[in-house]
């Protein structure tokens, strides 16, 4: 169920999600300063491309608290958007809530992607 789900969710729009990411992935890998942060969109992209299954647990540390503040005003509020933009049209239909709940998942990482681990999780 889990395969089916993520090569629906491909089709619907986690390929676009995952284009965003991998977009302001090299806008921050331009430079030097920036290679740690595009390197995290590039890890997380890959969540945009098959979330379920998966869930997101968030640890504090103040990096990465100071990363994702400077991260929210420099493409967290853009990626946010796209992903609740996304998630509220597919909440639209009683179909589409299960891919809107996960766009609304990515949704929050988009804010703070620091500090968040993702885990597979099996269902027994």
């Amino acid at each position: 169920m889990r395969l089916l789900g993520n090569i629906i969710w491909i089709l619907l729009g986690g390929a676009i999600s995952a284009v965003c990411w991998l977009i302001v992935g090299v806008m921050w890998c331009i430079s030097i300063i920036g290679l740690p942060v595009g390197l995290q969109c590039f890890k997380l992209a890959s969540i945009s491309l098959n979330p379920f299954g998966k869930e997101i647990r968030y640890e504090g540390g103040a990096v990465y608290f100071l990363l994702n503040i400077c991260w929210f005003f420099l493409g967290g509020i853009e990626l946010a958007l796209v992903n609740l933009i996304i998630g509220i049209l597919f909440c639209i239909t009683v179909v589409g809530i299960p891919f809107g709940m996960q766009f609304f998942k990515i949704a929050k990482l988009s804010l703070c992607p620091f500090g968040a681990v993702v885990e597979r999780v099996d269902y027994i």
